[in-house]
């Protein structure tokens, strides 16, 4: 039974400027999020609602859609860096974040689904603020692990769970940019273990999000745009693909701070849509 929505009447099926226009802004944040490790949703969504016109629930569900696409074409080449036997001892980690983040999913979904969309839109602009914070101290600060024992460990990483999974299935996003100093700064493991551990939270929680939001109305937005949706997933692929490649180009201190300022203005930019 679907849920009612707030959001505006989905938007109709793009013609073939559109379409290339979605390719290439899928290209381009992948690009910008590959080149930092990322997928590129934390970019993607504000174009969504800014360029493309899509209300915040749709935008979000939109953006949850190319997520999931571009972590799982990110897996195959994620496993070939950092085999499976070296993730398998840290099975504990996963299963102690996923605690949280899958219950956070959900209850992230339905507040989503029960916002009006002027409030969602204000929601949206803060978390936009948030991640713009966390990639400044993920890529120009060091994060250490806290020495914590067992219990308050898997009590702090469960309370972690829920808040990522929540912010996550809010913006349509994996949720990297907080998983991974999120693993690094409580398990005490390396950062490219944790990206690869990332994947294997962020992939069950966008499915839980995924599995919520298809019970509202506004989901019906991926069947009316499904060519858009399919062409800027194949943008977001190849660009994050490139993005991989060229990981390390342009040096930390000079990209970082361009994209939080990119995010920061998309914050207003969002915070203002009417």
């Amino acid at each position: 039974m679907q849920t009612p929505s707030p959001a505006a009447p989905v938007a109709a099926s793009p013609g073939s400027g559109r379409l290339l226009t979605g390719f290439a802004a899928g290209a381009s944040v992948g690009l910008l999020g590959g080149m930092i490790g990322l997928g590129g949703a934390e970019f993607r969504l504000p174009l969504l609602i800014g360029i493309f016109g899509f209300a915040a629930l749709q935008a979000v569900i939109l953006n949850k859609a190319l997520s999931l696409v571009v972590v799982a074409a990110a897996l195959p080449a994620r496993l070939v860096a950092v085999p499976y036997t070296a993730l398998a001892p840290h099975w504990t980690v996963v299963v102690n974040l996923l605690a949280g983040s899958l219950a956070g999913a959900w209850l992230g979904a339905t507040w989503a689904t029960r916002m009006r969309s002027s409030t969602l839109y204000r929601v949206l602009a803060g978390l936009l603020v948030l991640i713009s914070v966390a990639l400044a101290a993920n890529h120009l600060g060091t994060v250490s692990a806290v020495g914590l024992d067992p219990l308050p460990r898997a009590i702090a990483g469960l309370a972690a769970g829920v808040g990522i999974g929540v912010v996550a299935a809010l913006m349509g996003v994996a949720g990297g940019e907080l998983l991974i100093p999120t693993i690094m700064l409580l398990y005490g493991i390396d950062i490219k273990l944790a990206g690869s551990l990332s994947l294997a939270v962020s992939l069950p929680t966008m499915l839980v999000a995924f599995a919520r939001y298809s019970r509202d109305a506004s989901f019906t937005v991926l069947r009316t745009n499904a060519r858009f949706a399919t062409v800027m997933a194949a943008g977001s692929v190849t660009g994050t693909l490139l993005g991989g490649l060229l990981l390390g180009l342009v040096p930390a201190a000079v990209l970082i701070p361009l994209l939080v300022a990119l995010l920061l203005a998309s914050a207003v930019k969002v915070w203002r849509h009417e």
